[in-house]
């Protein structure tokens, strides 16, 4: 598939992904989010790429939500297709990929955009970013996981609040309420993520997926998180990383970790 509502570039080992369609804010419609599936599945599996950060273009929006004319006349079964075909292929896939995703959030991410951002392990915000989950005031509620990780990241209360208000929250309170890691200028939102990329590609590869393996787990109530943490530690122990991990500490020197 020509990618035509995506941009990607590698740079430092740091997939970057730009949702590209500035006339529309970044809306997702159907296209966008089959690219966005298949540029995941294509660095999936490149193992030159130890991380992701996913942006918009333009200044306006990170993503300022789905692209509404797309599914207003669905009917019912239309509608449950559309939320499950989205969990599957992009929100739930970006939440458990095994390499680290940061969504960098430049401006509005409503709706589906804010869903798209919470289903990234980071979120790293400009600080002129406006953030919410407007769906009630379309009779609709969020239908790519925001009822579910809205209330993870911010608690029940916040969560019933933000999503029956359909309001919006200030850069500043996202990062007050859990929401955001870090807030930025504008124009330093790239490199404040590639600053954390930076951090992570230096460590052990399997370790890092390991992890966000363990982590997700205990939010998942088909799994008892620890003993999934316990599992993926003990696997650790057969791991290249963890010998070279060991014996550089050892050694008392820099690791060189290959990913296996």
């Amino acid at each position: 598939m020509a990618l035509e509502n995506i941009l990607t570039e590698i740079k430092n080992e740091v997939l970057v992904i730009t949702i590209n369609r500035p006339d529309k804010l970044n809306a997702l419609n159907k296209q966008t989010l089959e690219e966005l599936h298949e540029t995941l599945v294509n660095a999936e599996n490149d193992k030159s790429i130890r991380a992701l950060i996913i942006t918009g273009s333009g200044t306006k929006a990170f993503v300022a939500g789905a692209d509404i004319a797309e599914f207003a006349n669905f009917t019912t079964k239309e509608g449950q297709q559309l939320s499950s075909n989205g969990h599957f292929k992009v929100f739930n896939f970006i939440e458990n990929y095994s390499k680290p995703v940061i969504a960098a959030v430049n401006g509005f991410a409503l709706g589906g955009g804010l869903e798209l951002a919470m289903a990234c392990h980071m979120r790293v915000v400009s600080s002129n970013a406006k953030m919410g989950l407007p769906e009630v005031s379309l009779g609709v509620i969020p239908g790519y996981g925001g009822t579910q990780r809205l209330a993870q990241l911010v608690g029940k209360g916040k969560a019933f609040e933000m999503i029956s208000t359909a309001d919006t929250i200030s850069a500043d309170d996202a990062y007050k309420w859990g929401l955001a890691n870090h807030i930025t200028p504008q124009e330093e939102l790239l490199n404040k993520c590639f600053e954390i990329t930076a951090k992570i590609i230096t460590k052990s590869p399997v370790a890092v997926k390991a992890a966000i393996k363990a982590i997700n787990a205990g939010y998942n109530n088909k799994f008892n998180g620890y003993e999934v943490e316990i599992e993926e530690f003990g696997k650790s122990f057969g791991t290249n990383d963890f010998k070279e991990g060991t014996t550089a500490f050892l050694e008392k020197r820099k690791a060189i970790f290959l990913g296996n």
